[in-house]
């Protein structure tokens, strides 16, 4: 493949990438946006609001725990496009069909279907991305995916705004199946083709657990991602029962809070990717990030009488202090062979989302025993502290060659 060719071949890569975790994060944050309007449509008590929200978020990630596993296996063992747009195809279509959802039964079962879908993008995306890309520049192509890619979930609070809870499923499967016509000329990731050419086991999930030292790290790269998805799986989605705690002047509203902490990770994202690249090391850029999330969640949970201006500032502040997605997906790229990269890749970023069910069910615990403040306070800072450590345990990994296998 001669240069021109190549560079054409990476800028489609990371085009698809990023338009595909656009509508990955548009459909992964919907339901928070339109939560309440959709559940109160389906009849649900406000009193039960809170519970039955947790169980379709729960449902969701579930599946996405389990979607996690599946398109990661497949990604070392058939390529790394075939699993970008298989992902795409499932998650497009499991939006168009919650549009039609007409229980909270079925609503459920179709976000578990969902989560399946929208676990696979991300991690095929940044493994051609990281594989393709110099490993000089391999840190600007993720930072472009997530960067672009979370602006999805802005999207998603605009167009929520504009139209019904339905159309906006209907809109954003009709987005991810438009995405199918990029597919053609993308070129499969070269190591990929070169490991399918040796005698080595691909894509075995538990060779993540058949010697410590590769287990620890593959824990170590899914706790540093915890803070992120308490922030916004906790502090942002459940806004409007903070706002009745902190006292605030009028009702927080989700949509727009998780539109605005999108925004600053988004922001934050890029900030970090340049910071990987002026340092020349994630670790640093990671334990900046995770400094500023504790300092921005103090602040919010310490916001009485906040109003929904306020509210908008913090949610900024608590997005972009959390803004390290790409950073800490490339890291765990990054820590791991040819051979078992697409299965890290893939399953790390969703069994960290799929924590969400284990920061919510504490959350509700400790809320019951401490109160929403308290109670959001102790997991917070739990998240905060084993990320820190599991942080202490990983290697630097900025220019590392990619070119090797697991044995």
């Amino acid at each position: 493949m001669d240069q021109k060719t190549k560079s054409k071949n990476i800028a489609l890569i990371i085009l698809v990438a990023s338009l595909g975790y656009f509508v990955d994060i548009y459909d992964l944050i919907l339901f928070s946006v339109v939560r309440v309007k959709s559940l109160k449509d389906l009849g649900v008590a406000d009193e039960d609001m809170l519970s039955v929200g947790t169980t379709i978020i729960n449902s969701q990630m579930f599946g996405m725990l389990l979607g996690g596993i599946i398109w990661g296996i497949l990604g070392d063992k058939r390529g790394r496009l075939s699993v970008l747009f298989g992902s795409i195809i499932t998650y497009s279509l499991a939006n168009i069909a919650n549009g039609f959802a007409t229980s909270v039964t079925a609503y459920t079962m179709i976000r578990f279907i969902a989560g399946i879908g929208l676990a696979g993008e991300l991690g095929a995306g940044i493994t051609l991305v990281a594989e393709t890309m110099s490993k000089k520049n391999r840190g600007y192509g993720t930072m472009i995916v997530a960067g672009v890619g979370l602006l999805g979930a802005v999207a998603a609070a605009l167009i929520s705004d504009h139209y019904t809870w339905q159309t906006s499923y209907f809109i954003g499967g009709g987005m991810g199946l438009l995405l199918l016509s990029l597919r053609i000329g993308l070129v499969e990731s070269g190591m990929f083709k070169e490991t399918t050419e040796k005698n080595v086991q691909r894509g075995n999930f538990l060779m993540l657990f058949n010697k410590w030292s590769r287990f620890k790290k593959y824990l170590c790269c899914i706790l540093i991602g915890l803070p992120l998805w308490y922030v916004v799986g906790v502090l942002i989605t459940f806004s409007p029962e903070f706002g009745k705690a902190l006292n605030a002047k009028g009702v927080l509203d989700a949509g727009k809070g998780i539109m605005y902490c999108y925004i600053g990770i988004s922001v934050g994202d890029v900030v970090a990717g340049f910071l990987c690249q002026l340092l020349k090391s994630r670790k640093k850029v990671m334990l900046i990030f995770l400094i500023l999330t504790a300092i921005a969640v103090l602040i919010y949970l310490y916001a009485y009488g906040l109003t929904p201006d306020n509210f908008i500032f913090l949610s900024l502040l608590l997005g972009f202090a959390s803004g390290y997605w790409a950073t800490f997906v490339t890291i765990a790229a990054e820590q791991f062979g040819t051979n078992l990269r697409a299965t890290v890749t893939t399953t790390v970023p969703n069994f960290v989302r799929g924590s969400l069910v284990v920061i919510t069910t504490s959350f509700h615990f400790f809320k019951g025993q401490f109160g929403i403040i308290q109670g959001a306070m102790v997991v917070g800072f739990a998240c905060i502290a084993i990320a820190l450590i599991a942080l202490s345990q990983l290697k630097e990994t900025f220019s590392k060659d990619l070119d090797y296998i697991e044995k």
